[in-house]
């Protein structure tokens, strides 16, 4: 989905598939893509219809190995999850097959990414949830291993605090979560509450890997010790899925109905 210059913005989309006979010539451009150096099969956002409405949007399937004119640009460097590769795609004259695009009719592109973003930003909850109790889990280790002024780092009343506060955050953050898994499971969760689990989640789990890096002190800023991963990768989970000031906006736009 996302371009150079196009990000929460779907329908401003400047990929084009211009028809050609049984196939489409393809002429642009993707960047941060998940997985773009490794993948055989790309579903690629592009506009197969003349004007900048939603229903010019199309979902083509790009076999990379099968496609002249199709080629990789950088792995870009990244502070966070180093080990998934994140690219840029390029598409030159690019032919591909009419008959790959997804649904087999033009136009279904931009309401097939509707329905899937409820459950994408639902996942990025989820992820969210997973990271918090790695980073509870090894901070709370850590600090009853380290000693300073004579004691472990647990028993300073600030410590106490400070994991007391996190611990809350995080079950309560996990309550709401699982509330919105099992409302996805039975067909009723809202666009709303998927934004709202996006959005809380990931920003409890900025803030808890940033409160635990402080526990470490120094080593907290060290790449060797995990606190340091947790802290660079919880960041990007406020921008992908859809910023959290989108998700805002989707919530804010639902008690306005």
């Amino acid at each position: 989905m996302t371009e150079p210059g196009t990000g929460s913005d779907l329908q401003a989309i400047q990929t084009r598939a211009v028809k050609d006979g049984d196939f489409y010539t393809i002429n642009g451009s993707k960047t941060f893509i998940s997985n773009g150096q490794t993948a055989d099969l790309i579903f690629l956002v592009a506009r197969t219809g003349n004007d900048s409405s939603a229903s010019s949007i199309s979902i083509i399937v790009v076999e990379a190995a099968a496609t002249k004119g199709f080629t990789r640009g950088r792995n870009l460097e990244k502070i966070g999850l180093k080990a998934q590769d994140t690219s840029e795609l390029f598409f030159e004259d690019a032919r591909v097959p009419r008959a790959n695009v997804l649904g087999e009719v033009e136009g279904r592109g931009f309401s097939h990414l509707m329905s899937e973003l409820d459950w994408e930003r639902l996942a990025c909850g989820i992820g969210a949830i997973g990271a918090m109790d790695g980073i509870l889990s090894k901070t709370i280790a850590y600090v009853k291993d380290r000693q300073a002024f004579g004691q472990r780092i647990f028993d300073f009343q600030n410590t106490r605090m400070k994991l007391a506060e996190a611990k809350t955050k995080f079950e309560v953050t996990r309550a709401f979560v699982e509330k919105c898994l099992d409302k996805f499971f039975d067909g009723t969760l809202t666009a709303e509450e998927a934004s709202m689990a996006k959005w809380w989640a990931s920003q409890i789990q900025c803030e808890l890997a940033d409160e635990c890096l402080q526990l470490f002190g120094g080593y907290g800023y060290m790449l060797e010790y995990p606190i340091a991963r947790f802290y660079t990768d919880a960041r990007v989970q406020k921008i992908y899925g859809g910023t959290n000031e989108i998700q805002k906006e989707i919530i804010a736009r639902a008690m306005d109905q």
